[in-house]
């Protein structure tokens, strides 16, 4: 069955990106710390399209993690800072439905990838996304704003957080602007490495 997976970077004190995150700084001012410990990884060189690269505890996570990747729902934010620095061959290899006020014809790039934007908002952008997994699993790439509705909403079946001991002091926090739902998360996996804490959560559902 098809499930809404979300993996993101964090801060000790629960930043996904660092201050004034735009185009002119895709992950925020500081932001790349969140990511460094992966790009010299196999399994992320191989999404990127270039060989060689690191093994390990890590990579096999994050391979296994990436082998489940099908469809992506993203919100425009990340989508306007993220459309130059991925270029002309994105390392998404699927459909990418990004939510937006903006209608404009889908954009298809090389390597499988095809960016679609939804103008009638995120639960028509996951509905799609679930039309077109097959028997792939759904990555919720973010930003901050979209994460939390979809946290809200019940949506996320599973969030994997890479917990780097840094302190960001300022940018976009995960878990803020949740209301007063009250959500719960089963821990099913913790595997600690020298540059970064894996934190594998599954959504307990609500019981009405």
């Amino acid at each position: 069955m098809t499930e809404v997976i979300a993996r993101l970077g964090m801060s000790l004190d629960g930043y996904i990106a660092g201050p004034e995150s735009g185009p002119e700084h895709p992950l925020g001012i500081g932001g790349e710390r969140l990511h460094s410990w992966v790009f010299g990884l196999r399994s992320f060189r191989r999404m990127q399209g270039v060989e060689g690269g690191a093994g390990g505890p890590d990579d096999e996570l994050l391979a296994e993690w990436i082998d489940r990747l099908g469809p992506v729902v993203m919100g425009h934010g990340m989508f306007v800072t993220g459309e130059v620095p991925w270029g002309d061959e994105p390392p998404f290899h699927a459909p990418v439905f990004v939510v937006t006020h903006q209608a404009r014809e889908s954009v298809v790039k090389k390597g499988g990838t095809t960016y679609h934007f939804v103008t009638e908002g995120p639960a028509r952008a996951l509905e799609l996304a679930r039309e077109a997994a097959g028997d792939k699993d759904i990555s919720l790439a973010g930003g901050a704003d979209l994460a939390q509705q979809f946290i809200r909403a019940g949506w996320l079946d599973e969030l994997m957080l890479h917990v780097v001991p840094v302190l960001a002091c300022g940018g976009r926090r995960l878990f803020d602007d949740l209301g007063d739902a009250q959500i719960e998360w089963h821990k099913t996996q913790v595997l600690d490495s020298p540059e970064v804490t894996h934190i594998r959560l599954r959504r307990i559902p609500t019981v009405s």
